[in-house]
């Protein structure tokens, strides 16, 4: 299978956007009110910056299965 590389930061949010898409639409059907974005500085500053050469599958999965009560307190935090 052929490695995918992204040229910046902004490829790999774009290509992850349908994910994070889906993510938000799901925490407002809970009455959490998010975007794209927070989602996207969650994931980057508090999960996938202890890793490296994470996969697309990774991501992905990170995404979707994200613990909702870790990114309220993120987003608190960051809203101060």
């Amino acid at each position: 299978m052929e490695e995918i590389k992204f040229k910046s930061l902004n490829d790999l949010y774009v290509r992850l956007y349908p994910a994070f898409s889906l993510k938000k639409e799901e925490l407002l059907n809970e009455g959490i009110k998010v975007n794209e974005i927070d989602l996207w500085n969650y994931l980057k500053e508090c999960i996938w910056s202890k890793y490296e050469n994470l996969t697309l599958h990774d991501m992905v999965n990170d995404i979707l299965n994200l613990e909702t009560s870790k990114l309220i307190s993120f987003l608190n935090t960051i809203n101060r």
